[in-house]
């Protein structure tokens, strides 16, 4: 190799030495930056599109997302010693806040899930449950010796049962739902023998018949809208049936991008929110699902990946936590428009319209950039 080559090498492995030092500095994690922009920019492409071209509510989402990402990186900057310290406090604050909304909440739509704070948009405080939980839970199950006992099994559960009951009571049963998967993830993740799962599961089973009447009348609905659909076709099982039509027409490649005749047409009701995939399943095809779930597909991948690198055992399980509560977003989400769940109202991650979901989900990306670039402590 000549000297000018050797000159040439080393400048560009400098250059890159440089850009790794720059992201270091702001405690981004290169890999996971990339897939969310790459799922937030397909998703912005199939949002416009379910919006019907709608500019200016597009505008809007941007706006949201902007903000959101901001907030992620702010995220990234935590101290993760202080946030293992001020979880009991935030979660402490979020009970006190979501007691406030059942006793001076917003009202819309049957439900009482949001606080108006003068001066300002109104916001869903349940939302910021599903990131004060899994950092509850993992502050309480790091200092206590893992896997965990009977005792600190029993006092994850409560702190688990809390928020979502008083979420459910909202009612938000899929808010609750995922508040609670959050809390249960983490503790999963603390090595929690099998047999306490097998147990977890039965009891699970057990308070079905109990919660089947404590349900409301249009929870119940739902639920026997999932085992037979066709038995009120434009009534309580419209929204799967259209969205089971429109998942089937789009076939492999489509029927094009601004195409979809259910949505556009409007026959598919919250096309925009919950049922967007149907959207892009029909504009876009199997194909079309299948790119967006590749990319979710990595994102868990590198989140896992960061769990296991984390710094502690409250980094581990918090960073383990946030994956698997993506996961069940995602999961959710897909099986409900599907026809495998009932509709419980859980938007599609990074795709669908609002912005408090989109905030939550960017900061916990953000907390997992924290865990993936503050160094290990020095061994004594």
């Amino acid at each position: 190799m000549s000297a000018a080559d050797f000159r040439r090498t080393l400048s560009r492995d400098d250059g890159f030495d440089r850009r790794q030092r720059w992201l270091r500095r702001l405690h981004l994690d290169l890999p996971l930056l990339v897939l969310v922009l790459l799922t937030a920019a397909y998703g912005l492409v199939v949002l416009y599109s379910a919006l019907d071209r709608d500019w200016v509510a597009f505008q809007g989402q941007l706006s949201r997302l902007a903000v959101a990402f901001l907030v992620m990186l702010i995220a990234a900057q935590l101290d993760l010693a202080m946030l293992q310290r001020w979880a009991p406090v935030l979660y402490g604050l979020g009970m006190v806040i979501l007691l406030l909304v059942l006793l001076v909440g917003v009202q819309a739509k049957g439900a009482q899930r949001w606080l108006g704070v003068p001066g300002l948009a109104r916001f869903q405080p349940s939302e910021l449950m599903k990131l004060a939980v899994p950092l509850m839970v993992a502050s309480f199950l790091a200092d206590r010796p893992l896997p965990p006992t009977a005792k600190t099994v029993a006092s994850v559960l409560a702190l688990i049962a809390a928020p979502a009951l008083l979420i459910g009571l909202q009612p938000d049963l899929g808010t609750a739902i995922l508040v609670a998967a959050a809390g249960f993830a983490v503790l999963l993740l603390s090595g929690l023998l099998w047999r306490w799962v097998l147990l977890v599961g039965l009891l699970g089973l057990a308070a079905l018949p109990g919660l089947w009447m404590v349900m409301r009348d249009y929870q119940r609905q739902r639920v026997l809208t999932l085992l037979d659909p066709e038995s009120d076709p434009l009534g309580a099982g419209w929204n799967i049936i259209q969205s089971k039509i429109a998942i089937g027409s789009g076939g492999l490649f489509g029927k094009g991008l601004f195409e979809g005749t259910q949505s556009h047409l409007n026959f598919l009701p919250e096309s925009h929110t919950d049922f967007i995939i149907a959207v892009l399943a029909e504009e876009l095809g199997f194909l079309g699902v299948l790119g967006l779930l590749t990319l979710y597909f990595l994102l868990l991948t590198r989140g896992l990946y960061i769990a296991t690198q984390g710094r502690d055992t409250f980094a581990r399980l918090l960073a383990g936590g946030l994956t698997l509560t993506f996961f069940t977003y995602l999961f959710v989400n897909v099986a409900m428009v599907s026809g495998l769940l009932p509709v419980v109202g859980v938007p599609l991650p990074l795709v669908s319209y609002g912005g408090t979901s989109a905030l939550t989900l960017l900061a916990g990306f953000g907390v997992l950039m924290a865990v993936a670039t503050q160094p290990k402590p020095l061994a004594a």
